[in-house]
Parts: C-alpha cells; structure tokens; sequence
C-alpha cells in the first residue's frame, strides 16, 4: 500500500475520476468499496441533491472524494450569443424548435461560500477541484477540516501553481482524457501534452504526490504510469460503462464500438474544451467554435437541440464523453473493473 492510499483511507492509490451526468453517489461507493477512491460530481447538483448524496456517501463508511469546479463564471456576450444562435438556428429549424426562447443559466457553477457550508456539515475526506483552485479563504475553510486536497493540473507551470496556493496532491491530467481539460492559467491548447510526457515532468518539478490520469483503462496503463513515478492513479472513461453508472444507452453503445476510437476536443457543448466522441454536430461545425459562449453557457442552447434529437433515439447533439482509450470499457460491475485496474499495482 503506498503512501498515498494511506492517506486517503484506501487499499490502493486508485481513484474513480468524477464524471457529471453520468453518475451519482452508486458508482462511488461501488469503487469505495472495492479499495479504491470513489468521487461524487457536485458542480451541476443542486442543494438539496448534494445534501442527500453527500449523507449516502457519508453513511458508508467508506473514504470518498467531492468534486467541485473552480472557474469563474464568465460575464454574458451579446454578439458571441447572436453569433452561436445564428450557428445552431438550421438545427433549429429542423427540429420545429424556437430559438428566441432558448432558457438561460450557466448549468454548471463554481465552488462557492454557500456550498461550503453545506459541505460543512460532512467535511468529506478528500475533494478534488478542476480549473484550479478555489478562493484562498475557502480553501482555508476546507483544509481545516482536515480535507486533503486535489486539484487538476495539465502543464508543468499549472502544478507548480497549485503546489504554491496549497494542494496536497495534483492529478497530472494528459490531453487523452475524456471530459473537460483541466487547464487554468492558458487556453493555448498547443500547451497540452500527453499523460506519459506530462506525468514525469510534473513528477520531477514538484514535492507533493502525483496522480497521473488520461488513457489509463487497463492495468498495464497503471503499471506504466506507476513506473513514471505517479504515486496513484486516477481512472474515468474505463468506469462508463459500469453497472453503477447512468450512462444513457446509447452513450454506452458509442462507447463500446467502433466510433470511440475517433474522440475530439470540442468547445460545442460548454463552451470549454472537453474530449468526446465525433457526433454529428462536431462534425458539421466543427468542434472547436469561435461562436460558441464562454464556459459554461454555451450549454443553454444546445440542450434544447440535445433533447429533440435524444427523444428521436439521436445522439446528433449530445456529448459523448470518452477518454482516447476506450477499450476497456465493459459492462461489468465497477468491483470487477476496479479490480483488473488493480492488478496493476
């Protein structure tokens, strides 16, 4: 057992990447339960939701991870706005839908006073954020409760940053994984680097414990990473189609056929860069757009579109999230693929 996972109250240093809608608190508590971290997404629960997860994570018994953003909410653009709608107005118009009556709302906040104290109440034994870290006096207010700290990093400069303002360990996130990139002090994608050039970097410039992640979904993938010099390992895409996951059925079958093996960064559906599987809308606009508003509101425009297509059993505007390696993804427990992972170390 190393270091680390004596520190986060787990057998191995294995943890559960935090996935938004595509998971609760079962899938957690299923790798709890098998040795590793498991991680409950927080930043699109609403208060009374993270309440109540937060009390079944709690009632386990087993350690867990909260995951917050850390991005600051980006002030409303007129003419970016009239840009994206006149982008999506044909898609529109194909679906019979009125885009002058698009709802508003940033679907995804930042980690917050309010939210600290709620999560007061359980001071959850590790929390991880992404886009850096929160304001100094909130994480103040949780590293007094004795919370060990994570937090993102995808360049060497990002960790050297987040060891100075006070992490505990960085997961070096590698430009194969799925889902949002981590980045927070460039939005110059030419910065970003592979998980195995990146890994030993960030190993080599900083003091804490490195947690390296993106395109490990197998147990040689751990190996390989541990030989780096990660001190643990964190694992998403490999988890999506687990048992205890809510990935919607077609997400799974993208998953597991042959349209994973072509992922791509895409601003389409948040306005952030995130890795998906090509979909027919990164295809015709392509899936990086200059029109598309600033995380996260990108997203109040395209959900209409996302629901017409889904209720016509289409994934033409929904966001596949999927690291470049999806070739482990199984449908099996998350136990049993906790455990293969685990042969790695």
């Amino acid at each position: 057992m190393t270091s680390l996972a004596q520190r986060l109250g787990t057998s191995i240093p294995l943890l559960q990447a935090p996935m938004a809608g595509v998971q609760d608190s079962a899938l957690a508590l299923a790798v709890g339960g098998a040795g590793g971290l498991g991680a409950l997404p927080c930043a699109m629960l609403p208060a009374q939701q993270l309440r109540d997860e937060l009390a079944v994570m709690a009632a386990s018994g087993l350690p867990y991870n909260v995951n917050f953003f850390c991005h600051t909410p980006p002030v409303p653009d007129a003419a970016r706005e009239a840009a994206w709608r006149a982008a999506l107005a044909p898609y529109y118009a194909e679906f019979g839908l009125d885009i002058a009556s698009v709802p508003s709302g940033p679907g995804r906040v930042p980690f917050s006073a309010e939210a600290a104290e709620l999560l007061a109440e359980f001071k959850p034994p590790v929390m991880s954020f992404h886009f850096g870290l929160p304001a100094p006096e909130l994480l103040a207010r949780v590293k007094a409760w004795g919370t060990f700290v994570l937090s993102s990093a995808t360049t060497v400069r990002e960790a050297l940053w987040l060891q100075e303002h006070g992490t505990d360990a960085i997961i070096a996130q590698g430009l194969e994984a799925g889902g949002h990139r981590g980045h927070f002090l460039s939005d110059d994608l030419s910065e970003q680097m592979g998980s195995f050039a990146l890994l030993p970097q960030i190993v080599a410039a900083v003091r804490v414990p490195v947690i390296a992640a993106g395109g490990i979904a197998d147990a040689a993938g751990v190996r390989a990473a541990m030989a780096l010099g990660a001190a643990g390992v964190q694992v998403g895409t490999a988890y999506l189609c687990a048992d205890e996951a809510t990935t919607t059925p077609r997400h799974r079958a993208a998953l597991q056929s042959e349209s994973a093996r072509h992922t791509a960064l895409t601003t389409l559906f948040t306005g952030r860069p995130a890795r998906g599987i090509m979909n027919r809308v990164m295809r015709e606009l392509g899936p990086i757009s200059a029109a598309a508003p600033a995380f996260p509101l990108a997203t109040a425009a395209m959900a209409p579109l996302r629901a017409a297509a889904e209720k016509a059993g289409r994934a033409d505007f929904t966001p596949l999230w999927s690291g470049q390696n999806a070739s482990a993804c199984q449908s099996a427990p998350a136990a049993a693929i906790t455990h293969a992972l685990a042969a790695g170390f």
